[in-house]
């Protein structure tokens, strides 16, 4: 579903962010404050979500607007994708999560992977990099970008975490129901490929 409230939403908070690192006076500062504000009123109203607290995070965010980084592994083994399932909404996706600052983009799938799911695996091959917010539903209410690494199992053992209630490898063809903003066919699709023919270059949009 195209939502183009939270298209006009983000946009109007990107905006503000960036105009606030760069405000020169007091007027300036208060006008992009405002702006946020009614940025925080339009997802309020399509929404569950609190207008405060909304408005606290939108305005804690420094700096130059850029999208964030969402990193995912997908891993098989005998065939089968390693997947976890998500305490958030008990449904299924590749371990994965945001990159830290620092990090380096592949090892944030190695690490979230043990993190999530026990296992140990490298990072082999970049399979593609998606715009998050048109392949499905978005991440959350920041613009962001997906990145997939083709992986290696090394090693580990089955274990949940903080954040995953269960952890499995599925047949391709026989996936449970996907956290669809983590994970989703279109994803699917394209690793598919690459499995098929290994000098596929990497997805971009």
């Amino acid at each position: 579903m195209n939502e183009k409230w939270l298209d006009w939403a983000r946009e109007i908070q990107s905006l503000c962010q960036t105009g606030l690192a760069f405000a020169s006076t007091g007027y300036e500062v208060q006008r992009y404050k405002r702006l946020i504000e009614i940025s925080s009123d339009i997802i309020s109203q399509h929404t569950n979500l609190d207008k405060s607290t909304l408005e606290k995070v939108l305005m804690e965010q420094p700096g130059y607007a850029t999208p964030k980084i969402d990193v995912r592994a997908a891993v098989f083994n005998e065939g089968k994708i390693l997947l976890v399932q998500e305490s958030t909404d008990r449904n299924w996706s590749m371990p994965g999560g945001w990159a830290d600052v620092g990090d380096f983009p592949a090892a944030v799938a190695e690490r979230e992977t043990l993190e999530e799911s026990g296992y140990i695996v490298k990072a082999k091959k970049l399979i593609g990099v998606f715009d998050a917010n048109r392949s499905g539903r978005p991440l959350e209410f920041f613009h962001a970008f997906k990145l997939i690494f083709l992986c290696e199992l090394k090693g580990g053992n089955a274990r949940i975490s903080d954040e995953t209630l269960d952890v499995k490898f599925f047949n391709l063809d026989e996936l449970p129901p996907l956290s669809e903003n983590r994970t989703n066919m279109r994803h699917i699709n394209e690793i598919k490929v690459h499995l098929a023919d290994n000098s596929r270059l990497a997805f971009f949009e």
